[in-house]
């Protein structure tokens, strides 16, 4: 996860027939966050150009949508983009321009960014495509957009997203203003606990490589009418990827590349639909992206919620259910859902939700990044295993910094953990300070550097420990839970 955003939308847990915005208290305490009605919209996704047009038509009860495209190349409107593409950093795309070099240009490029869109001569480049390794293993195609074209998408974006809000279903939280990974998991959180004891596990095949342009650009026109609008969604999605050391572009007849800033509200439309129907046939759906879940009271409850699921995904839309990671699980065997994995404890009989087994792997492969050892590194001698001498170690101090960056936003995720011990994350404290060890003495093992660097040295040292935020945040919850 690119590390995952913590929302603070308020709701009750329900799965009913009609989904048109059940949410309105949390499980513990008064809403944290605004209320989504049909034709309500967060504040915070409006730019200046949104709150006057966007927002203004939604209040109004507009039924289909024309005129857009003047509202996505408006200047204000290109300028903020531009913003926010430059706050997300990125690579560069195949014209090798860094967000750095357009930023020292910037006013000229947006002018020109303006008139092509208005002329009608703006021409999406093809992405780069990047493979980035997986945790699981394997290799995730990743499509980087030109700065250009990063600003243009977020532009769409910026125009297209409050009129989609406004539809969208309450059971989507990936990608989403006011909603994430937190809000999807604090619900699945109450399912578990209100007697939801059949889970349909679910997985799309590839979804960002197989969605159908055709179904997405008709799932778009339904809310918009512009035709410059929809061509240029498709100029986005036929645009071509480049791929690593190969002259030429190949086509992209189908998907949506992931990197792009439009990319995930393209996949939210494309699978509006399967929200809307699976909603309206009773299910206890819980999306986020292409990931989901469905609970049900009874294992014959959930095949007939899978199947509804593959004629909706399968049959309607093109997509394709894979075959081994798709399953109806109880409760008590175990499922996964967005880097937890969640089961009934045998011995103690409660619901567990711990760290699941890859993103158990995805820690420690960041904590290697962060904590190379030096190649033909010296032998360390035991004498210089002193606080004040490592003290004095830039290298180290900027190591830990860095890892104490990092333990900081993956205990913000995992924190919300219900573990089978008192001490969970013990063994992530361990790895870490082996790895640490390591990176000062260049030995691995056991040995006299375990007892000599000790676990107060490393406290001393500054490192951050997982357990003691743990418990810290424990104790800050107790008079909240108290009241």
């Amino acid at each position: 996860m690119s590390s995952t955003e913590v929302c603070q939308l308020s709701f009750t847990f329900a799965f009913p027939a009609n989904d048109e915005a059940q949410e309105t208290q949390t499980p513990a305490g008064p809403p944290a966050g605004p209320v989504l009605t049909p034709r309500t919209v967060c504040s915070n996704t409006s730019s200046s150009v949104q709150s006057e047009v966007i927002l203004s038509g939604i209040r109004a009860g507009k039924r289909k949508w024309n005129s857009l495209i003047d509202k996505v190349y408006a200047p204000r409107n290109l300028q903020s983009a531009w913003e926010r593409v430059k706050d997300n950093k990125g690579a560069a795309g195949v014209d090798g321009m860094t967000v750095a070099r357009f930023d020292r240009d910037a006013g000229t490029l947006l002018e020109a960014l303006h008139r092509d869109l208005r002329e009608k001569s703006y021409r999406p480049s093809p992405v780069r495509r990047v493979m980035i390794p997986k945790a699981s293993g394997g290799q995730r195609p990743l499509g980087i957009p030109t700065v250009r074209d990063r600003i243009v998408q977020q532009a769409l974006r910026q125009i297209l997203e409050p009129i989609f809000e406004a539809k969208f279903s309450t059971r989507s939280h990936g990608f989403r203003p006011e909603r994430g990974c937190h809000t999807a998991l604090a619900v699945v959180d109450k399912a578990v606990r209100k007697g939801y004891t059949w889970v349909v596990d679910a997985d799309i095949q590839k979804f960002f490589d197989s969605v159908d342009h055709e179904k997405l650009i008709d799932a778009v026109a339904e809310e918009v009418a512009d035709g410059r609008i929809l061509k240029l969604i498709r100029q986005i999605l036929q645009s071509g990827v480049q791929l690593p050391s190969v002259h030429g572009t190949e086509p992209t007849d189908e998907g949506t590349p992931q990197g792009g800033p439009v990319s995930p509200l393209l996949a939210n439309i494309f699978l509006h639909a399967f929200d809307v129907q699976m909603v309206q046939a009773g299910y206890g759906l819980v999306r986020y992206a292409d990931d989901w879940v469905v609970f049900a009271k009874s294992e014959s409850e959930a095949w007939a919620a899978l199947e509804k699921a593959r004629q909706i995904l399968e049959g309607n839309l093109g997509l394709v259910l894979h075959p081994e990671k798709t399953r109806v699980v109880s409760v008590a065997s175990g499922f996964e859902f967005l880097g937890f994995h969640y089961f009934i404890d045998p011995r103690k009989g409660w619901v567990c939700k711990e760290v699941r087994r890859i993103s158990v792997q995805r820690f420690r492969n960041a904590i290697r990044e962060r904590t190379p050892r030096l190649r033909n590194q010296r032998p360390f001698k035991e004498r210089h295993a002193t606080f004040k001498r490592l003290s004095k170690n830039q290298r180290l101090k900027d190591i830990i910094k860095a890892v104490n960056l990092y333990l900081g936003g993956w205990h913000g995720y995992f924190k919300m953990i219900i573990p089978r011990f008192d001490e969970p994350f013990k063994s992530f404290d361990e790895f870490l300070r082996r790895r640490l060890r390591s990176v000062v003495t260049g030995r691995t093992g056991s040995g006299w550097w375990n007892a000599k660097i000790h676990n107060r040295m490393w406290r001393d040292l500054g490192l951050n420990c997982l357990t003691e935020r743990h418990q810290q945040y424990l104790q800050d919850q107790a008079p909240a839970t108290a009241r």
